[in-house]
């Protein structure tokens, strides 16, 4: 490791933070997730991050075993880092870590970025395997003309991917940030079809099942004052 702060713990979680725990690191491990980026696509997804800071952290994870370089085979002979196998297994880690947050994420600011990436984390973070059992369905979320992913559930499966889709039995067109309304319940598909708050091209029933089988659970009631055992 480049870094030599520590937190002077013998312990496994301890020392997983000294690995991950830096700022960006998570997002950089995150936009990996998916697979191989170059060093300008990462910035793309990473818009705020400095050049040398990223330069920096990959560094750090490649130094750790987290994160590995390697040469395309095509004749630009481009350069992408992706995970290795050891950090391969964060990514359910960092799916259950990210449905923890959006627990408490509310809704976006004027300049929070949205990438496509973060749009298929999202299904899968809040995918509800059990509901999907016997369950064969294809999704187009169209969040915007330059954001469109798609989501296939086969049995309890989920694959989701950018870009539109040929076969999709509905295409939802939620209106600005009522998405996450559907995912956390404030809103029904009804509620959302009726107030115009999100479009479709399909049958209402797909909208439905939508809010079921992609759920963010709510936080647990904060309790007033002291509790006392």
């Amino acid at each position: 490791m480049t870094t030599t702060r520590t937190y002077g713990q013998f312990c496994g979680l301890a020392r997983a933070l000294e690995i991950i725990g830096e700022r960006w690191s998570m997002l950089v491990i995150r936009d990996l997730i998916l697979g191989p980026k170059r060093f300008t696509d990462l910035q793309r997804g990473l818009p705020r991050i400095p050049a040398s800071i990223l330069s920096s952290r990959l560094n750090e994870l490649e130094q750790a075993g987290v994160v590995r370089r390697r040469v395309l085979p095509q004749l630009d002979a481009g350069l992408v880092y992706e995970l290795t196998e050891y950090g391969s297994e964060l990514d359910h880690i960092l799916l259950d870590l990210g449905l923890w947050g959006a627990r408490s994420l509310g809704y976006p600011k004027g300049d929070d970025v949205f990438t496509t990436d973060a749009a298929i984390l999202s299904l899968y973070t809040t995918f509800q395997e059990e509901a999907a059992r016997g369950v064969h369905v294809t999704y187009v979320l169209r969040h915007s003309d330059s954001l469109i992913i798609h989501a296939m559930i086969d049995d309890g499966t989920l694959k989701v991917s950018s870009g539109d889709h040929p076969s999709a039995d509905i295409v939802i067109e939620p209106q600005g940030p009522e998405l996450i309304n559907l995912f956390n319940g404030n809103l029904t598909a009804a509620e959302a079809m009726a107030s115009g708050r999100v479009k479709i091209e399909g049958a209402f029933a797909h909208l439905e099942l939508f809010t079921k089988l992609f759920r963010i659970p709510p936080k647990p009631e904060l309790s007033d004052g002291l509790t006392l055992h």
